[in-house]
């Protein structure tokens, strides 16, 4: 009597997980391209579903229905199968996760509560390439690409060692986004990899399309116009960071992955540099970060000198400016925020323009106007030189991002100098300098190793010191190890003949 009611009890709950996953079916092929079929065998009812525009029908058709018109039961089926990643369950949430995920589900009809979830996702994705944005001329020549399991093997590929470790999260209630934070076992500062845990898990948003959502969602200040994350493209960047101790962000649709915590020397840090001598390297850092001050400061200098301070302008250039402003109309502020507001515009039209006519636009545009605008009387040609310079020196930085910020930046800085002179620049670059002092990556101080003083990390800040005297990692990172290597140079053999 007890095993008959238990065994109806039983059947009861069969009968009722059937039904749930039916109803999910009945709902979901309300899409057109939500497919459901029936193979019968042997008085056996095999009920198979999937989204079609996910599926790999060559895995469909080719695996999966051939077995299933052999097989008696689910038991069978699954010993049939040529797949390691089967996965059998009852739970309705986690077999429509499946199904909007490419998997394919099989279940008897009638008299089984094995539900049979089968990954065969279609393969649809772009080939990894050469960088676009971080080319360089030596070094590996792979980029990241959107698939998250592509991404995660092109390091994984790097860093053949088990403490590697990869947290996934699901991140938005649409687009269930799949992020991974990547750290080492044993390097990595647990407070670092928790931090970014946490941000991630408190997330409520609807959907992450890309990395550069998630760098604004956990950055220590949203309303900073600096990039608290390095956002890169190179494999071999985030492996050589890994190794550093720092935290890396994968996001599943996005060509790029993220770094934390950085600071602002690090986005003057092309990762080329590594490639070559360092004291090659350290010139281009050198090269790099002055030509980001020049491109910040050199046009709200002019602004200045011409409208409060005569005084300063070099005899042998008074008669080169007065000749070149003779016939313009416009105070040296509007001159100057006429030729910024060009030299953006045409940015801005050959970046939304398609490649070649981008290419053009940029050239022919920037020529043409800056001809024009010299011929009509309404800028001079040393300020047309100036402005085309200081833009050429914003595109020395090797992250994008930073090159944005330092576009923006230059705005105030060019209207404080019109109504104040060189006391504006200079209380603008005090609340620039008062910014950065605030400011922080996941905790820790932004402007390190200036900020606070670390001599030892000034080894790999403006310039780069031969690898022998980076043997330690930096200390920004907190790091669990410290030791990279031993430090020891290598012994050199004098053959004699």
């Amino acid at each position: 009597m007890f095993w008959s009611r238990k065994k109806n009890q039983a059947s009861a709950e069969e009968k009722k997980t059937i039904e749930t996953i039916q109803t999910v079916f009945h709902q979901l092929s309300a899409s057109d391209d939500f497919k459901q079929s029936f193979v019968t065998n042997k008085n056996r009812i095999f009920c198979i579903g999937y989204y079609e525009t996910l599926t790999d029908s060559n895995v469909l058709h080719s695996d999966i229905l051939p077995n299933v018109q052999k097989a008696m039961n689910i038991e069978e089926f699954t010993s049939l199968l040529p797949f390691e990643d089967l996965t059998i369950s009852k739970d309705v949430t986690i077999i429509q996760d499946a199904l909007l995920k490419g998997s394919v589900c099989i279940f008897e009809s009638k008299s089984t509560h094995q539900f049979c979830l089968i990954k065969a996702k279609s393969a649809k994705e772009r080939q990894v390439a050469p960088p676009e944005v971080e080319f360089s001329v030596v070094g590996p020549k792979e980029a990241f690409v959107e698939s998250y399991e592509t991404n995660i093997h092109l390091i994984r590929k790097r860093l053949p060692v088990s403490d590697l470790i990869v947290k996934e999260r699901t991140v938005g209630r649409l687009s269930k986004t799949k992020v991974g934070v990547l750290y080492i076992e044993g390097i990595a500062n647990k407070e670092n990899y928790n931090t970014v845990l946490q941000r991630i898990e408190d997330l409520n948003i609807d959907q992450i399309v890309d990395s550069s959502y998630l760098t604004q969602l956990i950055q220590d200040n949203q309303n900073s116009p600096f990039p608290q994350f390095i956002d890169t493209e190179r494999p071999d960047r985030i492996a050589s960071v890994l190794g550093e101790g720092k935290v890396a962000i994968i996001v599943d649709g996005a060509p790029h992955a993220l770094i934390g915590p950085t600071t602002i020397f690090e986005f003057f840090s092309a990762f080329e540099d590594y490639y070559l001598n360092w004291l090659v390297a350290s010139f281009f850092r050198l090269v790099r970060f002055f030509a980001v001050l020049f491109s910040i400061l050199v046009t709200p200098l002019y602004v200045a000198v011409l409208t409060y301070h005569y005084e300063l302008i070099p005899k042998d250039m008074v008669s080169t400016l007065v000749t070149s402003r003779t016939a313009i109309p416009l105070p040296p502020i509007l001159e100057a925020l006429i030729l910024e507001l060009a030299i953006e515009l045409l940015r801005e039209a050959g970046a939304r323009l398609p490649t070649k006519v981008g290419q053009t636009i940029g050239i022919v545009g920037g020529i043409v106007i800056g001809t024009a605008s010299v011929e009509a009387g309404l800028t001079s040609n040393v300020l047309l030189i100036i402005v085309a310079l200081a833009a050429l020196a914003s595109f020395t930085t090797p992250v994008y991002q930073m090159g944005n910020t330092i576009r923006l930046i230059r705005f105030p800085f060019l209207l404080m100098s019109h109504y104040i002179g060189l006391i504006g620049v200079a209380i603008s670059f005090c609340f620039l300098l008062i910014h950065l002092l605030r400011l922080s990556s996941l905790g820790r101080p932004f402007l390190e190793p200036l900020y606070p003083l670390r001599i030892f990390d000034l080894k790999d800040a403006l310039i780069r010191l031969p690898f022998l005297y980076q043997s330690k990692r930096p200390i920004q990172a907190q790091t669990e190890d410290t030791l990279k290597f031993s430090a020891s140079k290598a012994k050199q053999k004098n053959e004699g003949n």
